[in-house]
């Protein structure tokens, strides 16, 4: 029994998968440190530059642009050559963003540092176009949902090690002076503590540019299957007018886009949510940041432990039945979040990383399913639909600094577009669960 589950899960025709497997689950890994040393950064960037908070959430913007940007031409890369050369050309593009930071950190400007996340995520989007097709493609297509549900288990391991990073490395070390003292700063002291913090921020970005050429030359040099690989037409305007009439793939693009933002969202302001809950309860700014910081790393581990857990019970339950359930209680929580003040808000605001720990991978093998060599572009729309953590997050941005609506803090109002995100999940979980019981039957 174990070996055929093994055969089923890591092997095809016989050919069996497990280094390929193991090497391109290790670029979930890594781009989920990018996501998540990222958040963050729309904090540290408003304080740095004496921002807003709708002009720091510009990284978001910037970031999740470039996935937009890049993920149609990067199926017709993929197509016209193969995935391998996909992930090489994402962890290429990848390390060139991080290493762009040197030069941006030496203008002492904001706006490069936005061009440099842009390069960095059009690697990302080549990398997530090609890894989760490529994974789908290794083995049977029965067990392809579960065997992305596992490899995106390696995902949040990334994402908690760079929001570790973020916390030690970066947070800690900036200047403490608040973002009110800030303000008093002449232009000579601005400039030399602003200097200071930018050479904090880009070691990091730097030390993950050069992991990432490491890895793009093992990539390089190991021999990676094909199988996937047979059919290099490249004919998007057909392809595409084929897999829209699809309406479980259409619906999942649309999906796909909420939950992004609602990720996004959830794990970006955090760090609002939690300094104002903290430093009401009477810590210094940057204590109440870090604080913050290290909640959200909790989110993530629990993040973590239930993609696992999940993806076990995918063997039993339905996918959009378990999809539907956990967006119910996702729901719910952000409403505890918007109602409830103080710690026992935030303590929700942590628990809805529970609820979507297996969204992004479930919609993804649901909306790809039965999609054959067209996966590549449809991998695309999905990709494409992550420009909702480019336009959601902003939109929130712009809530939280009206400091105060209806007479509640704007940083608890704001929780109603992840409330909103939550209920058109709900929606494609209840279709999918509906067809796939109507097929069956």
């Amino acid at each position: 029994m174990n070996n055929q589950q093994k055969e089923s899960i890591l092997s095809r025709d016989g050919v069996n998968y497990l280094v390929p497997f193991i090497l391109v689950t290790s670029c979930f890994a890594l781009w989920g440190f990018a996501n998540d040393i990222t958040n963050p950064m729309v904090k540290a960037f408003s304080k740095i530059f004496r921002m807003s908070v709708t002009d720091g959430a510009l990284v978001q913007v910037a970031f999740y642009g470039g996935y937009f940007a890049m993920a149609f031409p990067a199926a017709m890369f993929i197509r016209k050559y193969s995935y391998k050369a996909g992930v090489l050309m994402g962890l290429g593009l990848y390390a060139t963003g991080a290493l762009l930071f040197l030069p941006a950190s030496w203008t002492g400007m904001y706006y490069p540092f936005l061009v440099a996340y842009f390069v960095l995520t059009c690697g990302l989007s080549f990398l997530e176009t090609s890894c989760n097709p490529y994974i789908l493609s290794m083995g049977s297509e029965e067990t392809a949902t579960r065997r992305l549900n596992m490899a995106q288990c390696f995902n949040p391991m990334g994402s908690l090690c760079g929001m570790y990073v973020a916390m030690n490395f970066i947070q800690a070390k900036l200047n403490p002076a608040s973002t009110e003292e800030r303000a008093l700063l002449s232009d000579a002291e601005f400039s030399a503590v602003r200097d200071a913090d930018l050479s904090v921020l880009i070691a990091p970005y730097l030390a993950i540019g050069v992991v990432i050429a490491i890895m793009f030359a093992v990539i390089w040099f190991t021999k990676m299957p094909h199988n996937a690989d047979q059919n290099h037409d490249v004919h998007p305007l057909a392809t595409l007018k084929r897999i829209v009439r699809i309406d479980y793939y259409r619906e999942g693009v649309i999906a796909q886009f909420f939950y992004v933002g609602v990720q996004i969202m959830c794990w970006t302001f955090i760090i609002q949510y939690g300094t104002r809950v903290l430093m009401n309860e009477g810590m210094a700014e940057q204590e109440a940041e870090v604080m913050s910081q290290t909640y959200n790393i909790v989110a993530m581990a629990i993040f973590v432990s239930s993609r696992f857990i999940c993806t076990y019970f995918l063997k039993f339950i339905n996918a959009g039945a378990l999809l539907g359930i956990l967006a119910v209680v996702g729901a719910c929580l952000t409403l505890g979040v918007i109602f409830i003040d103080g710690r026992a808000g935030l303590y929700c605001l942590v628990a809805i990383s529970a609820c979507m720990s297996l969204m992004f991978p479930t919609i993804y093998g649901i909306a790809l399913q039965g999609l054959g060599d067209d996966a590549k572009f449809g991998a695309a729309g999905l990709i494409m639909a992550i420009l909702g953590g480019s336009v959601l997050p902003p939109l929130q941005a712009a809530i939280i600094d009206q400091h105060v609506l209806f007479g509640m803090p704007a940083v608890n109002v704001s929780f109603v577009l992840p409330l909103l995100c939550f209920l058109v999940i709900i929606a494609y979980g209840y279709r999918t669960y509906v067809r796939t019981s109507s097929s069956r039957n």
